[in-house]
């Protein structure tokens, strides 16, 4: 080895994971009727109705931001902790649901973003028409709210049924800052 190639330092390979504090959201997956989702149309493009958790959010508190109306969402339960992890960040989902409503009901509803409409829309039409990331997160989300449980997906990789006690993720607040805390859904525990 020549005194030239001795200096280089090997080139080491580092995770992305934690270069910028992650950024965390929920979706709403609310059924209506036995067959029927209430999505976010904007302009085409169809979701599940979403929004940010702000500093010291809950995903709960969220949730009841995202859709304007009289009333609170009715039970509202997490079904669902989607976790991707992006080139410098990660993105992480909480997708909660309420109780089966009715299309009344969702009729009531205003949407945060005044540019989507919310409108109710048969499962398999909407499993249909959605991206595929989109597709797993909603065929995954609804398979945990009719067993009851909790499904995490990381990067793409379904661990249904897990819970934190299991060695699966526990809820965030965004705390805010380049670290978060985990704590559970609501701030009551």
């Amino acid at each position: 080895m020549t005194p030239a190639t001795a200096a280089i330092p090997a080139r080491r390979s580092v995770a992305y994971e934690d270069w910028r504090p992650p950024v965390v959201g929920v979706a709403l997956l609310i059924p209506v009727g036995v067959a029927g989702l209430a999505v976010a149309d904007l302009h085409g493009l169809l979701m599940l109705p979403v929004g940010d958790i702000r500093t010291g959010q809950s995903p709960r508190e969220a949730a009841e931001r995202i859709l304007t109306s009289g009333d609170v969402l009715p039970h509202l339960r997490r079904v669902l902790v989607d976790q991707v992890q992006m080139r410098r960040r990660k993105v992480i989902t909480h997708v909660l649901a309420p109780t089966p409503t009715t299309c009344a009901a969702i009729d009531r509803l205003v949407y945060r973003d005044p540019r989507a409409t919310l409108r109710v829309m048969p499962t398999v039409q909407f499993i249909g028409e959605v991206r595929p990331e989109a597709r797993l997160r909603t065929l995954v989300a609804l398979q945990a709210l009719a067993t009851g449980t909790t499904a995490w997906i990381d990067g793409g990789v379904v661990r249904a049924g897990l819970s934190a006690k299991q060695g699966g993720y526990k809820d965030l607040v965004h705390a805010g800052g380049p670290y978060t805390e985990l704590v559970a859904l609501d701030k009551d525990g």
